[in-house]
């Protein structure tokens, strides 16, 4: 394969509300948190052991001012982007590092008044499209037909 790639696919819960940053040009990003959760058996223990990771995620322009509008803390959402590594001189004069998840595509799952889903956005998301209605993903809950608790951590 002679190409690279750089994409992530998360679906985790808002840590915090959705921060906005407006620029002169009448451009904007949105930045939050999101966790997601890894939940296992330890199979010398027999212990549940749960690990949970925290993911800096940016949109921007008309797709964070959505998200601003309709996100919450504690609300779930899928997000598809890639990761993009950032450096910037902190006030101390030391430098700082970050990663971020860079979003292209994302979909609310925490149903809001309506039944039926959450709102979506599809393709690029610096183009300014409406969000659309989805049902739910609730057939993308993995389920195991044999009743038996495995211990993988996906």
């Amino acid at each position: 394969m002679s190409g690279t790639v750089n994409k992530v696919i998360l679906i985790g819960h808002l840590g915090d509300e959705v921060k906005m940053h407006y620029f002169e040009g009448g451009g904007c990003i949105g930045r939050f948190p999101i966790a997601t959760n890894e939940t296992y058996t330890n199979k010398q223990t027999g212990e549940k052991v749960s690990n949970t990771d925290w993911h800096n995620v940016v949109v921007r322009n008309k797709a964070a001012e959505i998200c601003e509008k309709y996100l919450s803390k504690g609300d779930k959402i899928y997000v598809e982007g890639r990761l993009k590594n950032r450096q910037w001189q902190g006030e101390d004069g030391n430098m700082r590092y970050t990663t971020e998840v860079q979003v292209q595509d994302f979909t609310f799952l925490t149903n809001k008044n309506e039944p039926g889903g959450g709102m979506s956005t599809q393709g690029n998301t610096s183009q300014k499209t409406a969000p659309q209605q989805t049902a739910t993903p609730a057939a993308q809950e993995p389920s195991n037909p044999i009743g038996e608790e495995d211990d993988l951590p996906f």
